[in-house]
């Protein structure tokens, strides 16, 4: 625990590692392109930077599934080059936290794989296996939970004819953390990064990590996350979390916020009140992003001033000599809070609102990337191009019920790929990298010159969709749909997706328009993208 409370004079900032930076060239951001931008961030005057996770994973939740958690995720670098990460931040006088995300694995992990070997296995007793009930003749889960993500809360293995919990995703099954030996695995995953410098951990929805002994049915009334007054602040949370402290935290100089959903300030209290049974420094609250929504980001209601000031009051005036908040308004599990509370048309004044508005309340700050410079919502054309597993669920419910234009519109408005999105480190036109004769070359493009060397040779078409790197291949096919359909048809010097709108589109909106050109081939058309074309260079729309 921070032992000289030096929590309650830093301000901390966020990094979704990948997309922040592309250090390598991969097209994927990574731990090189972070040691890149230490000076850059240390220049905000923050204090501390938090990791969201970085160990290795399927991605099924984007780093939240984790199959190890004493290591690095190959794609943002290697332990080495995090220690070059940790030694360049102490050096500018800024600590870093990790994210430990202990409610649940991936089922990737080594430990589930072995779980689910046999009922007899050291590891099965790791996780929450139940046999499932019979009614009417029917196989059933061992009660009517529903998941955060995934539909129902258990998934059935016809190996072991059992049922494993997931609060989560089905690829993140729940750690039985009454299990002693599982608590001596997260001392130990503890230890570890704080041997090797690491200066504290953000606690992934620890609150989660008990549940209520028998798991008894709940009232099934929500179409997510029904069963959550039976694993939301547990019977013994406190009693983990009080062993964790004891056994490994006190021994250092570390700091601790947990993630707390569903919780209250009188519950909060019981947490981080400052005295001999604290057991977290901060706690991460999430009522006062519930201003226009109910409970989650996708069951939108109007904005109420209103409800947001009571609930930032209400942690205020609780805590209040008591215990320390933690103060944020965008992170990634929330749409860009501009996009949200602000005003996309007065960018600037609403981010400079919205930050003072939070910045000066008391607390420790937490800034999200790309939150520093204003970043907005993403909107794609089509909801399948949303990776988000927990926007897969909700767009799943809300298409029973609403029409398709309405899922849409929800999932751009409040979809966590909002936040997840490339940090923006150039403006385009103000670009400093870009020399003047470079501007010329781009608003006359005279740079696609070369281009009609590939015609020439038959290896290009004058009209057809824009080749992309090759480096970025491999990543593309794996997250845009329909993104190898453009491979049918040679590539062109202009397109159906330049003449729409060229640069001002993301990868994602271009497949749409390619996917479209390819369908609608013709001469016609292929005469109209030409002469879009010319008049784009000679009016310079669009060029940058």
């Amino acid at each position: 625990m921070a032992s000289k409370q030096w929590h309650k004079e830093m301000a901390v900032y966020q990094i979704w590692t990948r997309s922040f930076c592309d250090g390598n060239g991969d097209g994927i951001g990574d731990l090189w392109g972070v040691l890149s931008k230490l000076d850059y961030i240390r220049s905000l005057g923050v204090d501390a930077i938090w990791f969201s996770p970085i160990y290795p994973s399927p991605n099924a939740d984007f780093g939240y599934d984790i199959s190890d958690y004493m290591d690095i995720n190959p794609e943002y670098g290697d332990l080495g080059v995090f220690r070059q990460v940790l030694d360049g931040a102490h050096e500018r006088g800024m600590r870093v936290f990790m994210d430990l995300v202990v409610n649940h694995t991936s089922d990737e992990h080594k430990w589930f794989i072995e779980s689910r070997k046999s009922k007899d296995n050291p590891y099965h007793d790791y996780y929450i296996w139940r046999p499932g009930k019979t009614v009417r003749g029917k196989r059933r889960p061992p009660n009517n939970w529903t998941s955060m993500f995934e539909g129902g809360a258990w998934e059935y293995d016809e190996g072991l004819d059992e049922y494993y919990l997931h609060v989560f995703a089905k690829k993140q099954p729940d750690l039985n953390m009454d299990n002693p030996k599982v608590r001596e695995e997260v001392k130990r995953i503890m230890q570890f990064w704080l041997d090797m410098g690491v200066d504290g951990f953000r606690e992934d929805v620890i609150t989660f990590i008990s549940k209520t002994e028998g798991l008894p049915d709940s009232h099934p009334w929500l179409p997510a996350a029904n069963g959550y007054k039976y694993y939301s602040n547990g019977p013994r949370v406190h009693q983990y979390l009080m062993e964790f402290k004891r056994d490994v935290l006190d021994c250092y100089d570390c700091f601790t916020v947990g993630e707390s959903p569903l919780t209250t300030a009188d519950i909060a209290l019981q947490y981080v009140t400052e005295g001999p049974d604290q057991v977290l420094d901060e706690m991460i609250a999430f009522s006062h992003m519930e201003a226009d929504c109910f409970m989650i980001d996708m069951v939108q209601l109007p904005f109420n001033l209103v409800k947001m000031k009571r609930a930032f009051s209400d942690w205020q005036y609780k805590l209040a000599g008591r215990g320390w908040n933690a103060l944020y308004i965008e992170n990634h599990d929330h749409p860009r809070i501009i996009s949200r509370y602000g005003n996309e048309a007065y960018r600037n004044e609403s981010g400079k609102m919205l930050a003072a508005m939070y910045m000066l309340q008391r607390g420790t700050p937490f800034i999200y990337q790309g939150q520093e410079i204003g970043m907005l919502n993403l909107r794609l054309p089509d909801v399948n191009m949303y990776e988000d597993v927990m926007t897969h669920n909700a767009v799943r419910i809300a298409s029973k019920i609403m029409p398709k234009k309405k899922v849409l519109e929800m999932v751009q408005r409040s979809c966590r790929d909002s936040a997840r999105s490339p940090m923006q480190w150039s403006d385009g036109e103000n670009d400093e990298r870009i020399t003047p004769f470079g501007k010329f070359l781009r608003r006359t493009r005279m740079d696609e010159l070369p281009q009609f060397a590939q015609i020439l040779t038959g290896k290009m078409s004058l009209v057809g969709p824009r080749p992309e790197r090759e480096c970025f291949y491999g990543k593309f096919e794996t997250y845009i749909h329909g993104f190898s359909e453009r491979l049918k048809v040679k590539p062109g010097l202009t397109g159906l997706a330049q003449v729409s709108g060229g640069y001002d589109l993301r990868p994602e909106e271009k497949v749409v328009y390619d996917i479209e050109y390819i369908k609608k081939r013709s001469l016609w058309l292929d005469l109209k993208c030409i002469l879009l074309t010319v008049r784009i260079i000679f009016s310079h729309n669009g060029a940058r």
